[in-house]
């Protein structure tokens, strides 16, 4: 049987397996029924390993072992397969997930702090900076600094952006609301708007600005969306200094 290299290294990285796992998978797919010896005929697997393959093949459910002299191997629907893999997958990431969510509370994980903690008093405040460019990247980064925020936030949007984000950001403000975290949303809106949504309006001003003030970290975008071919580009930075100053001068608006 021959099989096209890049086809088997697709379908061993979709389907997690090794090599030789998927040279044996293909070879029973194409026959149907199948004893050892002749995967490994078909294959090119050597002998020696075929054994130890269909077994791992057998437990990751894509074969079954058929008792007789000789002992055959019947191939598992790929449909099927598809299924079963998808579950396993969801398992493992919810697993994963699960193990994140307890690292938290590790000594591993309260030494890594302190290590950064440690190390971040050495950094010059000029060099706590980044450009971040891309939509997923920039809301990541803005959904983090919120996370992290314990006493002041500040979101300043575009017109089209509170058009467009009224729903998050109704979600995000009943979120620090609860956190009593202070908050303030500005935007040039009309003023039926500003009053529903209860955000500072500076139509008048025509501000045009897209910035979120977190504590001690600052985000603002540089390009308007749709500059950039990934939609949007933006700089972080991190300053108590440029921070407070900042808040100051907008809680008095």
């Amino acid at each position: 049987m021959i099989v096209q290299k890049e086809f088997l290294v697709k379908l061993k990285d979709d389907f997690r397996l090794n090599i030789y796992e998927v040279k044996i998978w293909t070879a029973l797919l194409s026959r149907g029924i199948a004893t050892a010896g002749e995967l490994a005929d078909i294959s090119g697997v050597p002998r020696s390993r075929c054994y130890d393959v269909l077994e791992s093949l057998e437990k990751k459910g894509f074969i079954i072992m058929k008792i007789g002299k000789p002992i055959k191997y019947i191939a598992v629907q790929p449909e099927e397969i598809v299924a079963r893999v998808k579950k396993n997958l969801k398992t493992d990431s919810e697993q994963a997930i699960d193990m994140f969510d307890k690292l938290r509370d590790t000594v591993v994980f309260k030494e890594l702090d302190l290590l950064y903690k440690s190390g971040i008093e050495h950094i010059d405040p000029t060099e706590i900076s980044k450009s971040i460019v891309g939509r997923s990247n920039v809301n990541h980064t803005i959904k983090n600094m919120i996370n992290k925020a314990k006493s002041d936030v500040i979101i300043s949007t575009s017109q089209n952006g509170f058009m467009k984000d009224m729903g998050p950001l109704k979600a995000v403000m009943k979120s620090l609301n609860a956190r009593n975290i202070t908050t303030k949303v500005i935007a040039p809106v009309e003023e039926k708007l500003a009053k529903k949504y209860n955000v500072k309006n500076l139509k008048n001003l025509e501000l045009n600005s897209r910035f979120v003030l977190a504590d001690d970290e600052l985000l603002f975008m540089i390009s308007n969306e749709g500059v950039t071919s990934d939609g949007v580009t933006a700089v972080w930075i991190k300053s108590d200094f440029f921070t407070t100053g900042i808040g100051t001068l907008i809680h008095k608006l």
